[in-house]
């Protein structure tokens, strides 16, 4: 039996092939894993855990029949679907983790995170990120209309891929000192990440001690 970590699935209506896999995936590993943790962006976009479209049901639903078996799934927030709620959790079974989450993984100490808080040189982002993490806003912003969040968030979107498309590679990457220092305020060796859809296993030093940062892929 064996612990698996995914992320940014970015599921979505207008990718239907990618639900697919997702769903062929969860009724395959049901009876052959231990536990199953997404690290973010599961969904596109997620407007609120009251106007979930017919799609996000059907996912709701099959992480739900998932956790049924007994096998956790386990859910850290992604930068598109940060407003995945308890009322999700319920619905589906699987428990919200923090931010930051040190879990132990077979007798050692591992770091999950999603990713986008270690990318300190793209600042614009980090300014926007701290705005819209705000609990005040998230009470005005469920308070309006479905249409009108559903608009919003469009909006944002379109602005926030044209920006990403500008911006150098190396600005979008994860910044390798904020790896460091939150790895050390963590008290870990191993970090395992996604959000930067650049999969690979980064060795390096940390404190005269081997370290490793673990990204996870994208599924497109």
């Amino acid at each position: 039996m064996s612990t698996i970590f995914i992320s940014d699935l970015h599921l979505s209506p207008c990718r239907p092939e990618i639900t697919d896999c997702f769903l062929t995936f969860l009724e395959d590993i049901a009876n052959r894993v231990e536990a199953l943790y997404i690290l973010g962006d599961l969904f596109e976009v997620w407007i609120g855990d009251d106007a979930a479209d017919p799609q996000q049901q059907a996912i709701v639903a099959a992480l739900k029949r998932f956790t049924d078996t007994g096998r956790p799934c386990y859910f850290t927030h992604g930068n598109r679907d940060f407003l995945i709620g308890n009322h999700f959790s319920t619905d589906s079974g699987v428990q919200l983790l923090d931010e930051s989450t040190v879990i132990d993984l077979y007798g050692e100490r591992v770091l999950l995170l999603h990713g986008d808080t270690l990318c300190t040189d793209d600042r614009s982002y980090q300014r926007f990120r701290r705005i819209v993490r705000n609990a005040w806003l998230h009470t005005l912003y469920f308070a309006i209309p479905i249409s009108i969040r559903r608009a919003i968030v469009s909006r944002i979107r379109k602005s926030s891929t044209t920006g990403t498309a500008l911006k150098p590679e190396q600005i979008t990457d994860v910044n390798q000192q904020a790896v460091e220092t939150t790895m050390r305020r963590h008290g870990v060796n191993k970090l395992i990440h996604g959000h930067t859809h650049r999969p690979a296993v980064h060795n390096f030093i940390l404190d005269q001690q081997p370290a490793s940062r673990i990204v996870l892929g994208d599924w497109y």
